[in-house]
């Protein structure tokens, strides 16, 4: 037996479209470092991210937006030049202990950046111990070269050269 269904697809368009619904773009993606300073050098020295803005955060807002009591954290905004941003977040309280990563874990895994010459890249940051999982590599397509590498804290880097 078949059953009709009716949808109404621009009301739900409409819904989606409002102002209070809409989602304009992506803020920033944040990562939990074990070492600020290590980390702020990779973001900053390799990766070129400039920082934004540091704060030293505590008290009854940072504890009820995550979820903790007496919290305290130094949050790191850090830009490129378009203006994408990441923050690193170093918890000086209710630190967790890290653990082993994988590229196949479930969730976020890796942030991908478009870079210009992904082999100067990959030269560079191996001559000063960036670990990667492979050389750069063609895609079957063409369109790409790619690499992986990973940042201090475990985070994958995805290091996009565009071909065509």
């Amino acid at each position: 037996m078949i059953h009709a269904v009716s949808i109404d697809f621009n009301s739900i368009r409409q819904q989606f479209n409002s102002p209070k619904n809409m989602i304009e773009h992506i803020r920033h993606v944040g990562i939990v470092v074990s070492d600020l300073e290590e980390s702020l050098r990779f973001y900053t020295q390799k990766m070129k991210f400039v920082v934004s803005k540091r704060m030293d955060e505590s008290g009854s807002f940072i504890n009820k937006i995550l979820g903790f009591e007496n919290l305290k954290v130094t949050t790191v905004k850090m830009t490129l030049n378009e203006g994408q941003m990441i923050e690193l977040l170093d918890f000086k309280s209710h630190k967790a202990q890290p653990g082993p990563r994988s590229i196949n874990d479930i969730g976020p895994t890796h942030l991908a950046f478009t870079v210009s010459n992904v082999d100067d890249i990959y030269e560079e940051f191996s001559r000063d111990g960036v670990e990667f999982i492979s050389t750069p590599e063609i895609s079957p397509d063409g369109y790409a070269k790619v690499a992986f590498c990973k940042a201090p804290e475990g985070t994958y880097i995805e290091l996009v050269e565009l071909l065509k």
